[in-house]
C-alpha cells in the first residue's frame, strides 16, 4: 500500500468513525440535555450541608433529602424500562447525605448506559411502561423532564438557604 493511499484509507476511517455521532442528532440531543440537569442535580445534592437534608420549604412537601431520593428512585424506574429490565430503589426512605448521593450517583450512572445505548434507529422501540407501550426516546425524555421538574425543588430549597444553585454558579 502506498503512502497516498494508506493516507486516504485513514481519512475514509476517520469518516466512517465520525458517522455515527452525526446520524443520531435526536438521541445525541436527547442525552445533552440529561447530562446538563444530571450534573446540577448531583451538584446540588453534594453543596447542600449533610444537616440541611431534612429541611422541608413548607411542611406538607418532601425534604430536600427526600427529593433527591426520588429522583433516584424515578431514574431507576425510568431507565430501567429502557434497558427493558425491571430495577427498583428506595432511596427516598434513606435519610442521610452520604447514602442519598450515593444512590443518586448509581441511578445516574444506571440512566448513563440507557442514553448511552439510545440511537435514532432504535429510539422510536416500543417498551413496556407502566400499563401502556411507550418509545425509548419518549421515556428518556420524561425522565429528563422529571429531572429538571425537580432540580427546580431543590434550586428553591438551596435559595431559602442561602445557597447559589448550580446552574446560577459563574461559568469559569
Amino acid at each position: 500500500m502506498s503512502h497516498k493511499t494508506a493516507w486516504i484509507a485513514a481519512a475514509l476511517l476517520a469518516c466512517a468513525v465520525a458517522l455515527p455521532a452525526q446520524d443520531n442528532p435526536l438521541s445525541t440531543e436527547t442525552k445533552g440535555f440529561y447530562n446538563s440537569v444530571k450534573n446540577n442535580i448531583i451538584k446540588a445534592a453534594e453543596k447542600m450541608p449533610a444537616e440541611q437534608y431534612a429541611f422541608k420549604a413548607t411542611p406538607d412537601v418532601r425534604s430536600f433529602g427526600e427529593i433527591v431520593g426520588h429522583i433516584a428512585d424515578s431514574q431507576f424506574m425510568f431507565c430501567s424500562a429502557v434497558k427493558g429490565e425491571e430495577k427498583k430503589s428506595d432511596a427516598e426512605k434513606m435519610t442521610g447525605k452520604a447514602a442519598l448521593v450515593e444512590a443518586l450517583k448509581a441511578s445516574t450512572a444506571y440512566c448513563d448506559e440507557a442514553y448511552n445505548s439510545l440511537t435514532d434507529a432504535d429510539a422510536a422501540t416500543k417498551v413496556k411502561f407502566f400499563n401502556s407501550q411507550r418509545t425509548k426516546f419518549g421515556i428518556l425524555n420524561i425522565n429528563t423532564a422529571h429531572d429538571d421538574e425537580h432540580y427546580g425543588n431543590l434550586v428553591t430549597y438551596m435559595r431559602l438557604k442561602g445557597l447559589v444553585p448550580p446552574s446560577s454558579e459563574p461559568r469559569k
